[in-house]
C-alpha cells in the first residue's frame, strides 16, 4: 500500500472475500428450491375436514420459518471482509525521534510521512484493562491470576498500561492471588520481553515448553518456573483452606477491609491499587517501571440490584477514570488470557487511523479456546461464527459487542455520540480521528488517598437518579448486557472492527460437559431473544440507524431461541407418522421430491465446506450438526418459555449464570477422548433423551412394521425423506444411547432422566400408532 501524498499512512487495510458472485447464485438457487417446498405444501395440503390437514399446515410454518430464517443467515455471508494491520507503521509513527531509523526503514517513507510523525507526537494512548471475575470456586484464583499476569506483559509502555481486576465475589482468596502475582510479576513480564515470550500467561507458556528443549535460556526459565511452581502451591494451599493463614492476613494491609465484610453480597467497597506506576519503588527486576494494578470488589448490600457483569464494568469505568483514565478499555473475561502480546497494538491501529479511526468505537477479537478436543466435541469453537459471519457483520458496520476481548474507546462507552466534522474533504487535525492522545494526569495523592477518594464511585447508591445503565456505561436489564451495549453504540453513529489474526489474540475454557454447553446456550438465547422483544430490538430501535445487512445479523441471533418450536416439530412429528405409515412429503417417484433433495443436498455440502474452510475436520462438523440440534431443542426451547412467560409477568427471577471453568479430572479424562458428558440431572437432558427415543422407536416399529407387511421397498419409494430424516435423527444421537444404556461411568444419563424420557417417548408412540 502506497504512501499517500498528503502523507497519509494507512495503519490497516480491509479486503473483501473472493467467490461473492459464486455463492450468491447458490443462495439464489436455495432460495428457488425453498419456493418450490412452499409451493408443494400449498398446492398438497388436505381439505377442511380431511386427516393430517393440522399436521400439514404445522410442517408448512415450519418450513417458512427455515426459509425465513435461512434468509437472515445469508446477511453474515453476502459482503465478507478481512482485515490487516500495520503494527509497523503504528511504531514508526510514534517513534518520530529517531528520523534515521525511518529512513532506514524498506520503502523510505517520505519526508512529508516523517514531518507528520514528528507534527502527531509520539506518545501511546492510555489503556485500561478489565479483568473480571465472579466465584472464586468456578473461577479459580490461579486462573484469574495468570489471566491477569498476560495482560501486564503486554508489549506495551508500562506505564501507559493499568490492569483492573474486579471480583465480584469479594473474596480474599483472590485478593490474595492477586497480590502473590504483583510480587511475581517484577519477574515474569522482564522474562517475558528479554526472550519474546508467546503466550504471556505463566501456566499455559510453562505447559507448552520444556526446559530441556530450550537450551537458550536454560537458567532463566528453571528460575521461573520454579517461583511460579512456589507461588501456585501457596495460592492453591490457601485456597484448599478456604481461609487465610494469621501470617498472610499481616502481609498486606488490604486483607484489614475484610474485617467488615459480611457476605458476597453484603460488604463495603474494596479497592487497593497494588502497584502504583507513579510509585518510584514499583518496579521489575530490572529496574523497568510495572504496569499500575488494582483490584475492585464493588460494595455490595441485600437490598440493591447489582446488575451482575455490567454494574461491574460500569464501576470499573468509573474507578479507573479516577486512577489511569486510559482513552482505551480492554475487557476480558477472567479465563481468556492474552495469547497475543501485540493485540494493543492492532487494536489501535483501527483507532488510530488518521481517516477511518475517527469512526470506529470499538474493535472485536473473536471468542477463541485453548482446551477444544481436536474435533471439538461439543462445536465450543463456533468455527462459522467467527471465521465467516462475523467478518460478514464487519462489512456492513461491524460486528456484535460479545463481552470479553473488545478493546473501546472510554469516551464512547460513556455515552458519546458520532459526530462528523469536515473541512473541505479533510478532517481537521482536531476531528480527523477524534483520538487526542491525553497527557498524563497530575496526580499528587498517594496511592491511599486516591483509594479512599475513587471508593465512592464503586459504591452502591452512586447510579441512583443518574444515566448509569441507560445512556452511560453498559446496559442494564438484559442477560447479554454486552450484545445491548454494542447496538445502541452502533445505533449513536459509530462503527465497529472485527480483527481476527492469524495468532489469537485471547484464549479461554470452553465448557467441558454437554450441561455446561446447554446452560450457556440457554442464557445467551435467552438475552438475545428479550432484547427482540425489548425497546431496544433491532427490528425497530436500530431502523435506519444501522445498514439493513448488520440489523438482519442483530436479527438472525435474536431469533436464535425461537428456532426451537419449528426443530422440534420437524423432528417429532415426521417420524411419529412414519410409524403410522402416513406420508409427509412427495414420492421418491415426484417431481416435487427435487427440490427437497437439492435443499438437503446443497445446504449441508456448502455447510461441510465451509466449516472445513474454517479449520475443521468432517467429525467436527458432524459434532456440530448433533450440537445444533441439542441446542434447539433443550437450550432454545427453555430460553423461549421462559421468555415468553417473564414477558407475560408470570416469571420475574432473572439469574446471571456463571459457566464453571474446572471440572473433575476424571470428567476432564471423558472429555479428552471426546466422550460425551451427561452426568447432571436436568430438563434439558429430559427433552434431549425423549426425542431421541422417539426417533429410535419410531425408526424400529417403521422397519418391522415394512417387513411384516409391504416390505421395505414401500418405504424407500413412499416415504424416502421421512425415513432418512429419522435415521439421520437416530444416529446423530448415538452418544445419548450410549448414554442411555450402554454406559457405566458417573458421566452417563441419570437413570431419573432415562425413566422419565423412557416413558414419555413409549407414551407418545403409542399414542400415535393407535390414533386413527
Amino acid at each position: 500500500m502506497e504512501v499517500e501524498n498528503n502523507g497519509y499512512l494507512p495503519l490497516f487495510e480491509a479486503k473483501t472475500a473472493k467467490g461473492r458472485t459464486l455463492y450468491r447464485v447458490l443462495a439464489a438457487s436455495v432460495f428457488l428450491a425453498t419456493c418450490l417446498i412452499w409451493a408443494y405444501r400449498v398446492s398438497h395440503a388436505p381439505s377442511q375436514g380431511e386427516d393430517g390437514r393440522l399436521v400439514w399446515l404445522g410442517l408448512l410454518a415450519a418450513e417458512l420459518w427455515f426459509g425465513f430464517y435461512w434468509f437472515l443467515t445469508q446477511a453474515h455471508r453476502w459482503n465478507l471482509v478481512f482485515r490487516q494491520t500495520f503494527k509497523d507503521r503504528l511504531s514508526l509513527r510514534f517513534l518520530s525521534s529517531n528520523l534515521v531509523s525511518y529512513q532506514s526503514t524498506p520503502g523510505l517513507l517520505s519526508v512529508c510521512v516523517i514531518v507528520r510523525m514528528i507534527r502527531y507526537g509520539n506518545e501511546l494512548p492510555g489503556v485500561d484493562v478489565f479483568v473480571c471475575t465472579a466465584d472464586p470456586a468456578i473461577e479459580p484464583p490461579m486462573m484469574v491470576v495468570n489471566t491477569v499476569l498476560s495482560v501486564m506483559a503486554y508489549d506495551y509502555p508500562p506505564e501507559k498500561l493499568s490492569v483492573y481486576l474486579s471480583d465480584d465475589a469479594g473474596s480474599c482468596l483472590t485478593f490474595y492471588a492477586l497480590v502473590e502475582a504483583s510480587q511475581f510479576a517484577k519477574y515474569w513480564i522482564p522474562f517475558c520481553k528479554k526472550f519474546n515470550v508467546e503466550p504471556r500467561a505463566p501456566a499455559a507458556y510453562l505447559d507448552s515448553i520444556s526446559v530441556s528443549k530450550d537450551p537458550k535460556k536454560p537458567k532463566e526459565l528453571t528460575i521461573i518456573k520454579d517461583l511460579y511452581e512456589d507461588m501456585k502451591n501457596r495460592v492453591e494451599n490457601v485456597a484448599k483452606l478456604g481461609r487465610l493463614p494469621e501470617e498472610v492476613h499481616l502481609r498486606h494491609k488490604g486483607f484489614s477491609q475484610w474485617d467488615s465484610y459480611s457476605s458476597t453480597r453484603d460488604h463495603d467497597t474494596i479497592l487497593q491499587i497494588l502497584i502504583d506506576e507513579k510509585d518510584p519503588d514499583a518496579k521489575d527486576t530490572e529496574g523497568c517501571v510495572l504496569p499500575t494494578l488494582v483490584y475492585l470488589a464493588r460494595e455490595k448490600r441485600p437490598h440493591y440490584l447489582h446488575n451482575f457483569k455490567a454494574g461491574a464494568m460500569n464501576a470499573l469505568i468509573r474507578v479507573s477514570s479516577a486512577i489511569s483514565n486510559g482513552l482505551v478499555i480492554l475487557n476480558v473475561d477472567c479465563d481468556m488470557y492474552s495469547n497475543n502480546s501485540l493485540a494493543v497494538r492492532d487494536a489501535l491501529c483501527f483507532f488510530m487511523d488518521e481517516k477511518k479511526g475517527h469512526e470506529i468505537a470499538y474493535v472485536q477479537f473473536p471468542q477463541n479456546f485453548d482446551n477444544t478436543t481436536m474435533n471439538d466435541l461439543y462445536g465450543s469453537s463456533m468455527r462459522v461464527l467467527s471465521q465467516v459471519e462475523f467478518h460478514g457483520l464487519d462489512g456492513y458496520g461491524g460486528p456484535l459487542y460479545i463481552g470479553t476481548g473488545c478493546f473501546h474507546r472510554r469516551d464512547i462507552l460513556c455515552g458519546r455520540k458520532f459526530f462528523l466534522k469536515e473541512c473541505g474533504r479533510k478532517f481537521s487535525r482536531e476531528s480527523d480521528n477524534g483520538f487526542r492522545v491525553a497527557k498524563d494526569r497530575e496526580r499528587g495523592e498517594t496511592a491511599d488517598v486516591l483509594e479512599e477518594k475513587s471508593k465512592v464511585f464503586a459504591s452502591c447508591a452512586y447510579e441512583n437518579n443518574t444515566e448509569w445503565g441507560k445512556e452511560m456505561g453498559l446496559k442494564y436489564g438484559c442477560p447479554v448486557e454486552d450484545v445491548i451495549t454494542g447496538l445502541s453504540i452502533q445505533c449513536r453513529g459509530w462503527k465497529s472492527v472485527y480483527f481476527n489474526p492469524e495468532r489469537k489474540a485471547f484464549l479461554g475454557v470452553a465448557p467441558t460437559t454437554l450441561a455446561q454447553v446447554l446452560v450457556q446456550h440457554k442464557r445467551w438465547s435467552e438475552g438475545d431473544f428479550q432484547i427482540l422483544l425489548s425497546k431496544y430490538s433491532p427490528a425497530w430501535f436500530a431502523n435506519g440507524k444501522i445498514s439493513l445487512g448488520l440489523q438482519l445479523g442483530y436479527c438472525c441471533y435474536c431469533f436464535w431461541a425461537s428456532n426451537c418450536l419449528a426443530v422440534l416439530y420437524y423432528s417429532v412429528v415426521p417420524s411419529l407418522y412414519l410409524l403410522r405409515g402416513i406420508p409427509l412429503f412427495p414420492e421418491l417417484s415426484s417431481p416435487w421430491f427435487l427440490p427437497f433433495a437439492y435443499i438437503v443436498i446443497s445446504k449441508y455440502t456448502y455447510s461441510l465446506a465451509e466449516f472445513l474452510w474454517s479449520g475443521g475436520t468432517v467429525l467436527g462438523w458432524w459434532n456440530e450438526q448433533r450440537i445444533w440440534l441439542y441446542k434447539r431443542t433443550s437450550s432454545y426451547l427453555l430460553a423461549f418459555i421462559d421468555t415468553i412467560t417473564k414477558s407475560l409477568g408470570l416469571n420475574s427471577d432473572t439469574a446471571f449464570v456463571i459457566t464453571a471453568k474446572v471440572s473433575k479430572q476424571e470428567v476432564y479424562n471423558r472429555y479428552v477422548k471426546e466422550i460425551m458428558e451427561f452426568g447432571d440431572s436436568s430438563p434439558m437432558f429430559t427433552s434431549l433423551a425423549t426425542v431421541a427415543l422417539v426417533n429410535l422407536v419410531c425408526l424400529v416399529g417403521s422397519m418391522k412394521n415394512a417387513i411384516m407387511n409391504e416390505g421395505i421397498r414401500r418405504i424407500y419409494e413412499t416415504m424416502p425423506i421421512q425415513f432418512l430424516l429419522c435415521a439421520i435423527l437416530v444416529l446423530i444421537n448415538w452418544p445419548l444411547y450410549q448414554g442411555l444404556f450402554f454406559r457405566n461411568d458417573s458421566g452417563k444419563m441419570p437413570s431419573s432422566i432415562a425413566i422419565k424420557s423412557i416413558v414419555l417417548a413409549v407414551s407418545a408412540c403409542t399414542y400415535f400408532t393407535f390414533l386413527t
